[in-house]
């Protein structure tokens, strides 16, 4: 297996492992209970999906770092710029785990107090901050930054032939209508886990999910670089004396 087909293959393995935080959606849905905080519901689902998320956050930081010594050659620039945003994005994904787990550590060290005394509306409002912490966390992570992916990576791979053209395609036509519905999101006029809102986010899970396969079945295309951008370099061929 060639180095670049086996880069294909990791970052492809990576963008699959990103999708395995989708159980989340249910799995922390005992800490969004009001009394989480005062030993209401379990805490085995919200580790289970802190767990999973950290795997994503790790995985898109993989999907980075795979990804660079091949698209760099393209536009070195937009390359950067695509570790950037996936480094943020994992370091929201961290924020808004470490918040979930702060609240459960909460939880167990004032679960034996809270019927002894405790102000439990404190307690309460404690536990909805920690809450809105993960939900402001993901918006800015797991919502606004794979748009911004799309168009950074998208337009590499457009431009590059390295896969066909229809995949960032739709990352590229996506990215803008995910971004607005963002932007609404922050601005309240959408719910964050609203109809639209999803509607919005499909292209881009889409998008995200098609490129993981094609580049774990097939790979890279074989391109040349794009004008005005030299090939690596050479190593040096020894010439004979005499």
């Amino acid at each position: 297996m060639s180095t670049t087909r086996r880069t294909a293959l990791v970052a492809g393995l990576f963008y699959l492992l990103t999708f395995v935080s989708i159980p989340t959606l249910v799995l922390y849905e005992p800490a969004r209970a009001t009394d989480f905080v005062l030993g209401a519901g379990g805490t085995t689902g919200v580790l289970w999906g802190a767990f999973l998320e950290v795997l994503v956050g790790l995985a898109g930081i993989g999907t980075a770092i795979a990804l660079y010594p091949v698209v760099r050659r393209q536009q070195e620039g937009l390359a950067l710029g695509f570790v950037a945003t996936r480094s943020l994005e994992a370091a929201m994904i961290f924020t808004g785990v470490a918040s979930l787990l702060a609240l459960v550590a909460l939880r167990h060290d004032l679960g034996a107090t809270a019927g002894a005394g405790a102000d439990r509306s404190a307690l309460l409002a404690i536990g909805a901050s920690h809450v809105a912490t993960y939900d402001w966390a993901f918006t800015l992570g797991q919502s606004l930054m794979p748009g911004l992916n799309a168009l950074l990576l998208g337009t590499l791979l457009y431009r590059s032939h390295l896969v066909p053209r229809a995949l960032p395609l739709i990352g590229l036509v996506g990215a803008p209508i995910h971004l607005t519905a963002v932007v609404l999101t922050m601005f309240g006029v959408v719910d964050r886990v609203g109809t639209v809102a999803l509607v919005a986010a499909l292209p881009i899970a889409v998008w995200e999910f098609s490129l993981g396969v094609y580049l774990v079945v097939k790979g890279f295309r074989e391109t040349e670089l794009t004008p005005g951008q030299a090939p690596l370099a050479a190593p040096p061929v020894a010439v004979p004396v005499g």
